[in-house]
């Protein structure tokens, strides 16, 4: 997303790279959708069964997609920050599944309360599963600083990929159905 090739080695070059396109969600947009683009024209990729997840910025990256009603049979946002778009959403087609830590000082639960009426709003067929005692990032095992709010919580962990596991087959269910 951040363009050639750049990934964000620590806390504060993420957030550099993330600033800009948190502030011109155009162009994140436009970003995002080329990258589907690519993804869909692999040669091993069912046309029909696509989906898409992500973690923090890229949990917004997802639902972003979504927002902007990308032909997506389902979303995936683990941790994500959850700040609505300020480009105005367009029919949802993909179904979403919010997967959240109750106590992410990077989204806190008014933020929570926010994506759901939102997706309310837009007529979506989304899911929120918000975990107890739980902050950013709980499903990094490498995360482990509570003064940033990033701890790794492997209860929740473990529970989000299982409910994962079951939206996909909801939501992906296969060229048979």
């Amino acid at each position: 997303m951040y363009g050639k090739g750049k990934k964000g080695r620590d806390p504060e070059e993420c957030k550099a790279l993330m600033s800009p396109l948190m502030e011109d969600r155009t162009l994140l947009h436009k970003r995002l959708f080329a990258a589907l683009s690519a993804a869909r024209n692999l040669s091993f990729v069912d046309e029909t069964q696509v989906g898409a997840i992500g973690f923090c910025f890229g949990g917004l990256c997802v639902l972003d997609l979504a927002r902007q009603g990308a032909d997506l049979r389902g979303v995936v946002s683990f941790h994500g920050l959850l700040q609505a778009s300020p480009v105005p959403n367009k029919q949802m087609l993909a179904k979403v599944l919010i997967l959240h830590g109750y106590d992410d000082p990077m989204a806190p639960p008014t933020a929570l309360i926010d994506v759901c009426t939102e997706m309310t709003a837009a007529g979506a067929d989304w899911q929120l599963h918000a975990y107890g005692n739980t902050m950013h990032a709980f499903t990094n095992p490498k995360a482990n600083d509570p003064g940033l709010g990033t701890v790794y919580q492997p209860t929740a962990d473990a529970r989000s990929r299982t409910a994962m596991e079951a939206f996909l087959a909801e939501s992906l269910p296969g060229p048979n159905g």
